[in-house]
């Protein structure tokens, strides 16, 4: 029977070859919709750590298999990034793929390659320690999240009939554990006018001025918006504003916002659509959720709604529990439990389909999408044996 110490023991072993095979993910530039060649150095490195089967699906996520027990574990990275912004706030190269000092450098490093590298060590944890015949477990890497986050998981339950008792989400977390985020929906604020010669304004109906006052409404209401204790407030701002008309040199007739509207515990699709609403011209304003249609890169044109449900699963869920005790079994003491403040795969693996998730991942989460971004070493390994730990628990837990 595998002990803590052994997993972490191996996962200290196989320190440089984590880190190597996270450089190796980070010199593969990888935008939402362009995760060929990293998906296929991904499937590579699942195959060398002996995972029983390798897979790529239809939309072009990453399956790697270990084991063909009943109960199923996943564990979860997205291997799409954020473009680098202006290269000039980067102090290195933004696809080095470095280990300098104690850290690997690179975007992707934390969001979310880090997570992947581990997990790839992990199974060959499982492999040489043996996860018996009661578990089966699957590492996923996952593409499109950065333009859709959950787009991925849809497809894997909704398509691909996958369905978990567990999943793990590698996202940043800094080796906490986090149980739950808000949801966020993003929303288009449109408004009618009518055009007339700029040299004669009231002949129109300027569309920039109703929805300007629609902005200064919509700040209002940022303002009054409810909060939770655990999840924090809900929020909503506008991103994007735009207008047209027949010239420069007349009434613009039709103006839109884009909402970025963050919903915390109880708010819903139906009622953030209806707090916009209220605040609109019934006559000359409408508002819409969003839709997603987006072709991955293997040609496959999949899509979803622009509404990323609120979840959470609860302090005491079995799931927590265990995460707990694993990190406290390697590390000597319980991991700070909480929440993320951005959005993940877990909307859907959760939030649409009620599957416990639980979050822990390598890396500061306030360096994804930011420049300099670069995930400690040492990071690295205390997830692969996370990953590890938890699987080879939960295999004896049913045997």
């Amino acid at each position: 029977m595998s002990s803590a110490r052994q997993v972490l023991q191996l996962a200290t072993k196989y320190r440089d070859e984590t880190a190597a095979n996270l450089g190796r993910l980070v010199r593969i530039p990888s935008l939402s919709g362009q995760e060929r060649e990293v998906n296929a150095e991904l499937a590579r490195q699942l195959d060398a750590a002996g995972f029983d089967e390798v897979a790529i699906d239809p939309l072009g996520n990453v399956i790697g298999r270990i084991g063909s027990g009943p109960r199923v574990l996943a564990i979860d990275a997205h291997m799409d990034t954020v473009d680098v912004g202006d290269p000039a706030n980067w102090e290195f190269d933004p696809f080095s793929g470095e280990v300098r000092g104690d850290h690997v450098l690179g975007r992707g490093s934390v969001d979310q390659e880090g997570g992947a590298a581990a997990f790839v060590t992990a199974g060959r944890i499982v492999k040489e320690l043996g996860l018996g015949d009661r578990l089966t477990l699957l590492c996923t890497g996952t593409v499109m999240e950065e333009d859709c986050d959950g787009l991925c998981w849809k497809y894997l339950i909704e398509e691909g009939g996958l369905r978990p008792d567990f999943v793990i989400c590698t996202e940043p977390t800094n080796l906490n554990l986090y149980r739950g985020h808000r949801g966020r929906m993003e929303m288009a604020a449109s408004f009618r006018g009518r055009s007339a010669h700029g040299s004669a304004p009231e002949r129109g109906v300027n569309a920039v001025y109703a929805a300007a006052r629609a902005c200064r409404e919509i700040e209002q209401l940022h303002a009054r918006l409810a909060s939770d204790p655990f999840l924090g407030k809900g929020s909503v701002t506008v991103t994007e504003f735009r207008s047209s008309g027949p010239s420069l040199c007349a009434v613009p007739d039709s103006a839109r916002l884009h909402l970025d509207r963050r919903l915390t515990a109880g708010e819903t699709r139906e009622s953030a659509l209806a707090e916009v609403r209220a605040l609109l011209d019934s006559d000359r304003g409408a508002v819409e959720v969003l839709h997603y249609d987006g072709v991955a890169y293997t040609g496959l044109r999949y899509g979803m709604e622009k509404y990323y449900p609120t979840w959470t699963i609860p302090a005491d869920h079995p799931a927590v529990r265990e995460g707990v005790t694993v990190a406290t079994e390697l590390f000597g003491e319980a991991p700070r439990v909480g929440r993320w403040t951005f959005s993940t795969n877990a909307i859907a693996i959760n939030g649409l389909h009620g599957i416990p998730v639980i979050g822990f991942g390598p890396g500061d989460e306030t360096l994804a999408h930011a420049p300099n971004e670069k995930v400690p070493v040492d990071h690295l390994v205390r997830a692969a044996a996370f990953y590890a730990h938890f699987a080879l628990r939960l295999a004896r837990a049913g045997s």
